[in-house]
């Protein structure tokens, strides 16, 4: 029988307020993975950095990164480039969270690689049922 690795879901928002919603939306969806937060681009990278050097790589878990846009220090657009450039993190899936819709920067973020663009409804409910549907895609990448 194959050996899968837990899948840890690193979330790299600096709002706290909607970090927290994240949070509850995947633990009121089923999802009971960790949860590691960042509250910054320049934070996420350095750890899948440091994670992709470590010598065995069997005691890594598997990533799924919730990323912001708007971050500081650097921003999530920036943050996808480097992973999507680096070979030991490019497979890592990236999941980008943001309340914009631009076509233009949803369009850039698909080219640069990331799995699914999800616009941060403000409208409470819509939010919790788009995290239900992430809770689902998190369960099928863990199989």
């Amino acid at each position: 029988m194959d050996h899968y690795k837990e899948v840890v879901i690193l979330l790299a928002e600096d709002d706290e307020g909607h970090a927290e919603l994240i949070k509850e939306g995947l633990k009121d969806s089923g999802i009971t993975n960790k949860i590691k937060h960042f509250v910054n681009g320049v934070d996420v990278v350095d750890f899948l950095e440091s994670e992709s050097q470590k010598e065995n790589q069997d005691d890594v878990p598997s990533y799924l990164l919730l990323l912001d846009i708007n971050m500081p220090k650097m921003d999530g657009i920036e943050v996808l480039k480097r992973l999507k450039s680096d070979d030991s993190l490019k497979k890592i899936p990236v999941i980008m969270l943001t309340t914009t819709d631009d076509p233009r920067e949803v369009e850039e973020c698909y080219k640069i690689g990331c799995s699914i663009y999800i616009t941060k409804p403000v409208d409470f409910l819509k939010f919790t049922d788009t995290l239900k549907r992430l809770g689902l895609f998190v369960q099928i990448i863990k199989i």
